[in-house]
Parts: C-alpha cells; sequence; structure tokens
C-alpha cells in the first residue's frame, strides 16, 4: 500500500511537468499503462475472461477514473501542485460519508462534523487564494470522483485479478476518451499533439510506474485493507507531492501563511479522524 502510496505522489510533480494539457495527457497516460499492463499479463499468462456484465461494471469505474484524473490535472494546471493536493485531501472525508450509504447505511455524526471541518479549512485557503478558484472546485470534483471508484473497486477487488481489473479499467477509460477527444479539442479549442522527448520520458514514468505498478498492488492491497483505511493512508501523498513542490518548482514563493493554516486545519480533521477510527477498532 505504501509503495504505491510514494508512487502516487509523484503523479502531481509529473502532471505540472508535462506541457500537454490535461485530456491529452491523461489520454497518453491510459494509453501506456493500458498497453504496459496487457503485455504484462499475456507475458505471465495472467489474462482473465470476464463476462459482459463484468466488463460494463469495470468500464463504468474506468470512466471515473478517467473523469477523476483529467479534473486531477486539470486543477493542478489551474492553480499549483500545493493548492490542488490540499483541496484533494478531502478524499478519505469524502469516503467516509459515501462508504456507509452504498452500504445503506447513515454516516457517523463525527464524520460529518470532521468534514464540515476540512470544509472550513478548503473555504480559508479559498478566501485568500481567490486566483485559484477553479482549481480548488476541480481539486474538490476529483477528490470525490476518487472516492466512488475507490468504494466500487473495493466491491470487485476479490472477484476478479487485479491486474486483470486495472487493464480493463484503463482500457476502456482509454477508448471512451479516444471517443471524446473530438468534443474535448472543440470545447478547449485545441488540437492533437505528439509529446515533447522529456514529455514522453515523464508519461512513461507516469503510465507505467506511477499507474499501471501502483494501481494494480493497491488492489491487492484492497483484498487486505478496508476502503478507508487506504484512503486515510493515502493522506501522505499531498505531503509528499507538496515537499517535492516546494522543492522542485518553489510553490513556498507563492503560498501566504493563510494557505498553511487552512492546510493544518484540513489535515487536523483527518488526523482526528484517524485517531478516532484507531480507537473504536480497539473497542470489544
Amino acid at each position: 500500500m505504501h509503495i504505491a502510496i510514494v508512487l502516487w505522489g509523484f503523479t502531481a510533480i509529473l502532471g505540472k511537468a508535462i506541457q500537454l494539457d490535461e485530456g491529452l495527457l491523461v489520454w497518453y497516460r491510459m494509453l501506456l499503462s493500458a498497453l504496459a499492463m496487457g503485455i504484462f499479463l499475456v507475458l505471465k499468462k495472467k489474462f482473465e475472461k470476464i463476462s459482459w456484465k463484468q466488463l460494463g461494471h469495470l468500464s463504468l469505474i474506468g470512466l471515473i477514473i478517467t473523469l477523476h484524473w483529467i479534473t486531477f490535472y486539470g486543477a493542478i494546471k489551474a492553480s499549483n501542485v500545493s493548492v490542488a493536493i490540499v483541496c484533494f485531501s478531502s478524499l478519505s472525508l469524502f469516503t467516509a460519508i459515501l462508504d456507509p450509504l452504498s452500504k445503506g447505511k447513515r454516516p457517523k455524526k463525527i464524520e460529518l462534523l470532521l468534514s464540515m471541518i476540512a470544509m472550513i479549512g478548503i473555504y480559508y485557503i479559498f478566501s485568500v487564494q481567490q486566483l485559484y478558484f477553479k482549481g480548488i472546485i476541480l481539486s474538490l470534483v476529483s477528490a470525490f470522483l476518487a472516492a466512488v471508484f475507490s468504494i466500487m473497486n473495493k466491491n470487485i477487488s476479490n472477484k476478479i485479478n487485479p491486474g486483470t481489473i486495472t487493464f480493463y479499467e484503463l482500457g476502456t477509460g482509454f477508448l471512451l476518451l479516444t471517443f471524446l477527444l473530438p468534443a474535448w479539442f472543440s470545447i478547449n479549442q485545441s488540437t492533437f499533439q505528439l509529446p515533447t522527448t522529456m514529455d514522453f520520458i515523464y508519461l512513461l514514468i507516469l503510465g507505467v510506474l506511477c499507474t499501471t505498478v501502483a494501481f494494480t498492488i493497491s488492489l491487492y492491497a484492497l483484498q487486505k485493507i478496508d476502503t478507508f483505511t487506504m484512503n486515510l493512508s493515502l493522506n501522505l501523498e499531498p505531503l509528499y507531492s507538496i515537499i517535492l513542490a516546494i522543492i522542485i518548482f518553489k510553490e513556498h514563493e507563492l503560498l501566504g501563511i493563510q494557505f498553511y493554516v487552512g492546510s493544518l486545519i484540513i489535515f487536523s480533521s483527518i488526523v482526528l479522524h484517524g485517531i478516532l477510527l484507531m480507537r473504536e477498532r480497539r473497542r470489544p
């Protein structure tokens, strides 16, 4: 699980470094990731046939993953790595609300309270970083979509081989995005572009290591742990990404004290949530 988190910590940095827009960036990422996983499954003779119903389910998850990545990289390009990543930290709180609802249960009052505290932190960041309004909104949408597909993957991770899940989700996501690219170009008044040499190298790292490898081992982890524990642990990812963004892009020069206060509020709510969860699980 933590190997996957370390690899995911680099995705925001690579997304900022790659010059392609978010639509093409995700298109290339899904293409390279699906190809890498397909080759791996064939060579290891682990390619698994699935039913049409399962294909439909994985295709839906693939679409949600595609939208999640587009909004995530859109948030980074509309603001910066630090702002987008901090707002994306609301992922675990979205999961705390959506996971019980998906099982026909009510979210716990304390989790709703902590979610409201996190929203206060996000609002505080927005109040002083209004220049990044679009990035903040896109990041919150991305976090919501990530919570949705994590819950859906948990429900199917024990029924199908994780490598097969990764291949079909990324493969169908790529096909769906390919179908939608003409509309994307029309809306954004852009055209198809080939990546530069450096962009291609970054895309290979992003597509193979940070996607295929990380996504697959995260699914293996989901076979042993629950969705919330996975997403709670993912809150280490923003820490890695922000540290890297400060070192590589000097983002600390663009952020005021209000950003760090808002970030502290968000992370405090998440840490408190984790402490309460651990205490609850220790009870007989």
